[in-house]
């Protein structure tokens, strides 16, 4: 019932269960671990997050999530997927999830005035196609 909303946005034939949700913008997702990590959430054990921001952009006090990558001020393409290619595999590996849903930040842009992070127009393709690819790849539906 608590994953209603997830599974209407769903279209395939097995159940939902377990969501991760891979957020790659700059900032925390301070909302969504808040809302799997309050006190007595009905979706703690079913919605898990991998989170990927600049360790020292708003807001200065993060949240719990499940896989929190604080990333330091500058990290480059390079630095990037990196920290991205092992926090998704061993985020899949330990959640197992049903499905996956993917916040494709654009603030890691190198230009952003306030980003923090240095990713090239190119970092942020092979950001997102290494998401998908990695997901696709697993069977998970993303």
């Amino acid at each position: 019932e608590d994953l209603e909303p997830l599974r209407g946005l769903y279209r395939g034939e097995s159940p939902v269960e377990r969501v991760l949700v891979v957020d790659t913008d700059v900032h925390q997702g301070d909302g969504t671990a808040t809302f799997h990590n309050g006190p007595g959430s009905p979706l703690a054990g079913r919605l898990f997050t991998l989170d990927l921001h600049a360790s020292r952009n708003y807001p200065a006090r993060k949240e719990e999530c499940t896989y929190s990558v604080g990333l330091p001020d500058g990290t480059d393409d390079d630095g990037y997927l990196d920290a991205l290619a092992g926090g998704l595999d061993r985020a899949i590996d330990e959640v197992r999830p049903d499905l996956i849903l993917y916040n494709a930040g654009v603030d890691v842009y190198e230009n952003d005035k306030l980003g923090r992070l240095s990713l090239t127009t190119d970092g942020i393709r092979r950001r997102d196609m290494h998401v998908v690819r990695t997901c696709r790849g697993a069977g998970l539906p993303v």
